[in-house]
C-alpha cells in the first residue's frame, strides 16, 4: 500500500491532493528578476576552534506577529546579514563583504491561520512518514539527491558539486561545531543483498565443494537457506535484506558558506531567517541534483503542500520522506506540522510545479528544514516545525556561492 502512494504521487502528472477550487489555478514556475550580490572585498578572519555543540533549536524566534512589526530592514543591514564566511577544509576562514543592486522592496506577505496550540514535539499525532526502502525509489530522483552530514543532519544536491543544508548544522551563530572541521557528505548507495562485494567464481567453488553426490549437496544447501533464514527472522533484517540496505558513499567538504545573518560571532543572536549554508564538495558527483527556486506564496503552492526528505535519527540508516500543508508564512518562514525528528535538519524543501516551456511539471528545492521552533502567534506561544524559505535575495546569494560570481544568477 505505501509503495503504491508514492508511484501515485511521484508518477501521476501533477498529482497533488487539492480540491475543486484549486484545479484552475496556476501552478507555473515564473522565471523572474532577481536582485545582484556582488563580492566587495575578502578579509582573512582568525582560524574558528571548531569547539560549539550542534544546535538543532534557536533559543528566541520573532514568530509571525512579530515579525509584522518588524522595521523593513534598511540596504545597509540586509548587505551585513547577507556578507558570510567562508571556512576552508585546511581550517582557515574568510569573510566576504558584499553589496545588494537593482533591489526592490516588496510588501508583507505575512498570513495567519490560527492553528490550534500543540505540546512540544516534532511528530504530530499519527506519523505520517514514509521510510524509502524500495532500491526503485532509493536510488532515483528525487530520493537520490538527498545526502547525510557527518555532523547528524541533512542536506540535498543542487548542483554537481555543491549541498544545501541548514546553517546550524556546522555553527552554532557563535563558532563551528565539533566535527565541522573535516565535515563530510554521505551520498546514497546501494548495498549488495549479501553486504559485500560478490566473489567472482563462487557458484564454481560451491559446486566442486559439493562432490558427485547432488542429494547431499541439495540438503546441505537447503539446511544453509533455512539457518540464514531464522538468522534474517531473528535480527528482523528480512525485509530491509531483500530490499537492499543503503549505505553511503562519503565525501570530503573543500569549504563550507554561511551567512553573516546566521554567524554573528559575539555580534548578537544568530537570525533564523538565515539558517543555510552551502558545502562545496572535493569531487564532483555524477548524480542528478535538483534546482534552485524562489519560494511562492502558500496560494500558489499545490494544496498549499511541501515535501523533503532526510535522514530522522529514530529511523537509523532510513530515508524518511514526508507531505504535509503549510499552516503559515512569513516573508522568510514557512511554519508547518510536518512529522520530522532530528537528523532530517537541513533537508532540501521542494515542490513540483509545471515547468512554462516544457510543460512538464518539474521539482525545485523553495526552503530549508530548519527544526522544531516555539513562536510567538498572538501572544501566545505555538510550536512549530520551521523551514528557511528561499527569497530572491537567498537565491541570488547561493547562486552567488555556487558559480563564484552573479553573471548566471539574473533570473530564478
Amino acid at each position: 500500500m505505501e509503495n503504491m502512494l508514492l508511484w501515485l504521487i511521484f508518477f501521476t502528472p501533477g498529482w497533488t491532493l487539492i480540491d475543486g477550487s484549486e484545479m484552475e489555478r496556476d501552478f507555473t514556475w515564473h522565471l523572474r528578476k532577481v536582485p545582484r550580490i556582488v563580492s566587495e572585498r575578502t578579509f582573512h578572519l582568525t582560524s574558528p576552534t571548531f569547539e560549539a555543540d550542534a544546535k538543532m533549536m534557536v533559543n528566541t524566534v520573532c514568530g509571525i506577529e512579530c515579525q509584522k512589526e518588524l522595521p523593513t530592514p534598511s540596504l545597509s543591514e540586509l548587505e551585513d546579514y547577507l556578507s558570510y564566511e567562508t571556512v576552508f577544509e585546511n581550517g582557515t576562514r574568510t569573510l566576504t563583504r558584499v553589496k545588494v543592486q537593482d533591489l526592490v522592496f516588496e510588501p508583507t506577505q505575512n498570513t495567519t491561520k490560527g492553528a490550534s496550540v500543540r505540546r512540544k514535539r516534532q511528530v504530530y499525532g499519527t506519523d505520517s512518514r514514509f521510510s524509502i526502502l524500495d532500491k526503485r525509489f532509493l536510488t532515483n530522483f528525487p530520493f537520490s539527491t538527498a545526502v547525510k552530514l557527518s555532523t547528524g543532519c541533512s542536506g540535498i544536491l543542487i548542483s554537481p558539486q555543491h549541498v544545501l543544508t541548514a546553517a546550524h548544522c556546522v555553527h552554532d551563530g557563535k563558532d563551528y561545531v565539533k566535527g565541522s572541521k573535516k565535515l563530510r557528505v554521505g551520498l546514497l548507495k546501494m548495498r549488495n543483498k549479501s553486504g559485500g562485494k560478490k566473489r567472482r567464481g563462487s557458484k564454481r567453488s560451491r559446486r566442486e565443494t559439493s562432490g558427485g553426490d547432488q542429494r547431499e549437496g541439495t540438503r546441505e544447501h537447503l539446511q544453509d537457506r533455512v539457518k540464514a533464514g531464522r538468522r534474517r527472522k531473528q535480527s528482523g533484517g528480512g525485509q530491509r535484506v531483500s530490499e537492499g540496505r543503503p549505505s553511503f558513499r562519503w565525501t570530503r567538504v573543500k569549504n563550507t558558506h554561511i551567512p553573516k545573518g546566521w554567524a554573528r560571532g559575539g555580534m548578537g543572536d544568530a537570525a533564523l531567517d538565515y539558517d543555510y549554508a552551502l558545502l562545496e564538495l572535493k569531487r564532483a558527483h555524477k548524480k542528478k541534483y535538483m534546482e534552485l527556486g524562489i519560494s511562492p506564496t502558500i496560494k500558489k503552492m499545490p494544496g498549499g503542500m511541501i515535501h523533503f526528505s532526510g535522514f530522522d535519527n529514530d529511523r537509523a540508516d532510513q530515508l524518511v520522506y514526508r507531505f504535509c500543508s503549510v499552516s503559515d508564512e512569513s516573508n522568510d518562514l514557512l511554519y508547518q506540522y510536518c512529522d520530522a525528528e532530528s537528523g532530517s535538519t537541513g533537508s532540501g524543501v521542494y515542490l513540483r510545479l509545471k515547468d512554462p516551456d516544457k510543460k512538464n511539471w518539474k521539482r525545485k528545492i523553495i526552503a530549508v528544514y530548519s527544526g522544531h521552533q516555539w513562536v510567538d502567534v498572538h501572544g501566545v506561544q505555538k510550536d512549530y516545525n520551521v523551514a528557511v524559505r528561499i527569497t530572491p535575495l537567498k537565491y541570488a546569494q547561493i547562486c552567488l556561492w555556487i558559480h563564484g560570481n552573479d553573471a548566471n544568477c539574473a533570473y530564478g
